[in-house]
């Protein structure tokens, strides 16, 4: 069973995407140990309690300085004892000792199709306002593993969504959630679970 830690920092979709798919069997041999979240008014955590998960918030107005935040995020990572770390709409860089533990188990979950509109400064509405300004007729969503830069980790899977003409930004990233980040996400880690993602000299196999 692939023990699963997801770390959030909003309203959840991704985290219910999942938790949708392991419970209609899209997702096999998976269980969310632990819903970690920054944010004690995000609705994650009661998506989570609805679902019966453990949900945790670590916040860093809890703690006097950020190497205090950082020690309780990964003491509230590590005692869930994961076999794999998802970034689903994570708003927080991860402490570099998580990095450096799980190695090629911290999966994120980015709206674009990487390495177009990604990096620091690319979150939530922004990266699709970006991606308008520039006039892109394809844009997407991408899931990676997580190393030390910013969403410069291995790419495992991406998906391709249409742009149209009259898109705003919020009719855009509506569109990447349903037709991309919700699809491509639970697929990922039933892949991972199956044993089917290998990484190699920076680069992601996966064997069908």
């Amino acid at each position: 069973m692939l023990r699963v830690v997801v770390c959030v920092s909003g309203s959840g979709t991704n985290l219910q995407a999942i938790i949708d798919g392991i419970a209609q069997g899209a997702v096999f041999n998976t269980e969310i140990v632990r819903v970690v979240c920054n944010n004690p008014g995000a609705g994650a955590l009661e998506r989570a309690k609805t679902a019966g998960i453990e949900g945790v918030c670590v916040s860093p107005k809890d703690y006097t300085d950020r190497e205090q935040f950082e020690e309780a995020l990964v003491r509230c990572v590590e005692e869930a004892e994961p076999d794999l770390i998802v970034l689903a709409g994570f708003l927080v860089k991860v402490p570099a000792e998580l990095i450096k533990k799980y190695q090629n188990k911290i999966i994120n979950i980015h709206p674009s199709l990487i390495p177009a509109f990604c990096g620091t400064g690319f979150y939530g509405l922004r990266v699709h306002e970006a991606a308008l300004a520039r006039g892109v007729k394809i844009t997407g969503a991408t899931v990676h593993f997580v190393d030390d830069g910013m969403d410069t980790g291995p790419i495992i899977k991406q998906k391709a969504v249409k742009v149209y003409e009259d898109d705003t930004p919020e009719t855009l990233q509506r569109r990447v959630m349903e037709e991309a980040e919700w699809v491509l996400l639970p697929w990922c880690i039933n892949l991972i679970a199956a044993g089917q993602v290998k990484v190699e000299n920076g680069r992601v196999t996966v064997i069908e």
